[in-house]
């Protein structure tokens, strides 16, 4: 009885990592793509109205380190869960 309470716990552990590794693969392929689609976005508004580059310019910045930052806090929480289990 013992080995199959220990089998499943070591199940369950790998199921958390395998679930930590996903969702910071999630995590930083959705904060790559909005990234992406700012500074594509940025790009054809600096192309329409040269003149506004620079504000377009600090807003895509700022947004982008929105972006990092809760790309960042959801990495944090996935690898909690191996440390935590």
């Amino acid at each position: 009885m013992q080995e199959k309470e220990v089998a499943k716990a070591v199940m369950e552990l790998q199921w958390a990592y395998f679930g930590a590794a996903v969702g910071a693969g999630i995590a930083a392929l959705a904060a790559g793509y909005g990234i992406g689609k700012i500074a594509s976005s940025a790009v054809e508004s600096i192309a329409r109205q040269p003149e506004a580059a620079g504000d377009i310019r600090g807003a895509t910045v700022l947004t982008a380190a929105f972006i990092e930052g809760v790309c960042l806090f959801a990495v944090v929480v996935c690898m909690l869960v191996t440390f935590i289990k």
